[in-house]
Parts: C-alpha cells; sequence; structure tokens
C-alpha cells in the first residue's frame, strides 16, 4: 500500500509535467475562464512581494511540520538499523513546507493564477509572473484552465493527511517558501540544535574514537530545528531540518586551518534528488519513517549530513590536536553550534 501511494505520486508529477508544458505557451488571460474579472491584489497583512498563508487567517502563521530540504525516506526493507544503513529506497528533499490543519480545512491560492495540473489529491496554480504553486494533500475540485483568485477561490480542502504542502517553483526549480519575502508572516525565534559530531570510518555508521585519527574518513554531524509554532496531534515535537549547515576547523590556539565550508545550504534551493546520500548520511531518516509493510507512527526522525559529500583526507593536515566546528542555522538566521576535539596522528615513515 505504501508503495503503490509512492508510484501514483510518481505518476502524477510526470503527467503534471506535460500538462504545465503544454499550458505554458498561452498567455495566463487567454487561459482564464470567461467572465471572471482580472487578478485581485494581495490582501492586507501581506507584503507587496511576498504572499500569505494558504488557508484561514492569511495573515497570520500556521504551525509547519515539515521544512523545505527535510529527508523524505522510503525503504525497501524490514524497519531495522541494517535497513537504515544500507537499504534500498525512494529517497529525496522534501520541496516545500508541510502547513498543518484539520481534515476538512479549506485552501485557497496564495497569487492569483491559472490551474495548470489537477488530480484528486493535488492542484498546480500558475501566476502572472511564471510561478507555479503546487497545493498537495488536498481534495482539488478545479479543471485546468480555471482562473482562481488568492484568498479567494477555493482550490481544495485538506484531506487525511493533515496538512497543505505548499511548494513554489520559480523557473522550474523549487525555492524555499519559508524564505524571506515570501510566505509571509513567519517569525522563528528558535535556535537549530547540533545534537552530534561523528567521525566516521565510512559512510555506514562506524564512528571512531577521536583520540586517534588518521587516513581518510567522513564527517558526520546530526543536526535539527524544530518548528517555529507547536504542531497538533502526532506530528508534536518532531523534528525538522536547517536551513544552513556549515563547519570549520581550528587549531587549539583559536586559529582557522580549514575555513567554513557549507555542508547543506537549503535557504533558496536544493540539490537534485540524486544528491541525497552525499547531502545526508546513512543513517538518516524522516519523521514516522517509511518501511516495507511499517509505518513508524509518532517516531522521530533523524538526521545526519555529511559535512562534505567526500572523504576529508587527515593528511592535510599536521599530526595534532584539532577542533572541529559545526553550525546549523535555520531560515531566519538563529543559529547554534557545536564543537568535537579531535587527534589526528597519522603514520610517519623515516
Amino acid at each position: 500500500m505504501m508503495m503503490s501511494r509512492l508510484d501514483r505520486v510518481r505518476n502524477q508529477r510526470l503527467a503534471r509535467t506535460v500538462v504545465i508544458a503544454a499550458l505554458a505557451v498561452a498567455p495566463v488571460g487567454l487561459l482564464g475562464v470567461a467572465g471572471v474579472s482580472p487578478p485581485h491584489s494581495a490582501k492586507a497583512g501581506v507584503v507587496p512581494n511576498g504572499y500569505g498563508w494558504p488557508i484561514k487567517p492569511f495573515n497570520q502563521p500556521h504551525p509547519v511540520r515539515g521544512n523545505f530540504g527535510d529527508p523524505r525516506t522510503v525503504f525497501h526493507g524490514p524497519p531495522s538499523t541494517n535497513t537504515v544503513y544500507h537499504g534500498t529506497g525512494s529517497f529525496s528533499f522534501h520541496r516545500g513546507a508541510d502547513i498543518a490543519a484539520a481534515i476538512g480545512t479549506k485552501v485557497y491560492p496564495v497569487r492569483d493564477g491559472v490551474v495548470v495540473f489537477r488530480s484528486a489529491s493535488h492542484i498546480d496554480v500558475k501566476s502572472s509572473d511564471g510561478t507555479v504553486f503546487e497545493y498537495w494533500h488536498i481534495g482539488a475540485n478545479l479543471r485546468a484552465g480555471t482562473f482562481v483568485h488568492a484568498y479567494r477561490t477555493v482550490i481544495g480542502a485538506i484531506q487525511r493527511a493533515q496538512h497543505v504542502d505548499l511548494t513554489e517553483v520559480v523557473n522550474g526549480h523549487a525555492t524555499n517558501p519559508l524564505a524571506a519575502g515570501h510566505l509571509t508572516p513567519y517569525t522563528d525565534t528558535k535556535r537549530p540544535v547540533v545534537a552530534s559530531i561523528r567521525i566516521q570510518r565510512d559512510n555506514a555508521g562506524h564512528v571512531l574514537f577521536p583520540n586517534f585519527v588518521s587516513g581518510s574518513v567522513w564527517l558526520v554531524a546530526e543536526a535539527y530545528d524544530k518548528p517555529s509554532l507547536s504542531v497538533p496531534g502526532n506530528w508534536s515535537g518532531l523534528p525538522v531540518t536547517p536551513a544552513l549547515l556549515t563547519w570549520q576547523i581550528k587549531a587549539p590556539d583559536g586559529n582557522v586551518v580549514v575555513p567554513t565550508q557549507i555542508a547543506a545550504d537549503f535557504r533558496t534551493g536544493e540539490p537534485s534528488n540524486q544528491a541525497f546520500w552525499s547531502t545526508y548520511a546513512r543513517g538518516t531518516f524522516q519523521n514516522m519513517a517509511a518501511f516495507t509493510n511499517h509505518y513508524s507512527l509518532m517516531q522521530p526522525g533523524n538526521y545526519l549530513f555529511l559535512l562534505s559529500p567526500t572523504r576529508f583526507d587527515t593528511s592535510s593536515l599536521h599530526n595534532g590536536v584539532y577542533e572541529l566546528v559545526v553550525t546549523a542555522t535555520d531560515i531566519r538566521g538563529n543559529s547554534a553550534s557545536r564543537s568535537l576535539r579531535f587527534t589526528i596522528h597519522n603514520v610517519i615513515f623515516e
């Protein structure tokens, strides 16, 4: 059942791409429904260059239970450590923001536009500037070609998933809807957490003793954020991904020997899904992780990041003691750091 739903989503995305390509050549005005007035401006309380929320009240923030860039994992195997570290499956980056709301909550477009794709569970609306907004997990009821008004036209209602996934696509690429100047108002005062830092011999969870490190190693950090507003129900307290993860290496005197490097950056865009396991480290799984014939109800995800997509060569530094400093930052600039002291000891032959 889990995999059949996944296959349906993939087929919907493929069909949507074909329909959007066909409709993209027609001007927005020509695709509207006869007798419908021109687009309205955004409602009061929404910044001019941004847009409000797709559920009422439009000018107040709502709980976001899934961030842009979150890991999405469906494992082909039993719920076990071996599956998590070695199993195959479907692995992708979350392309939008999951806005939590009750079943039956009405969903509205955040900008005027034309419906360019509709399925039983989602709808895509193209605005006059070419931006496409996707609204997932709703009972959509409008046909392609219909013109819709921001905050006035009901495009569907939230279904059993108890959230609407809002995805913003600019020039064919998904962008972070929680970034400044997009979904508004949105505030966040909570700091992310860097829970742990590990040095591993491989990308399969084998952690090295930091007092004696040599050769080429993987640098891994566990980092997460918490939603800015409390999420109700089974998703309460579950983590989301930070918007940015960086690292550097310092000598004991504080001098930086490896300048700041970016491990993951979801502030505006995200890598292709092919880069999933060079961004996240093995051992990563999503909230309420899905396995063959098993769904991990209420279980938090585990977000492990590869600090570099390739191994770090410790011989690039002199033998000695160092500090690996990892910093996680959210989309509003709140940050937190953690450090791991380690010793490099590569054998020297005379």
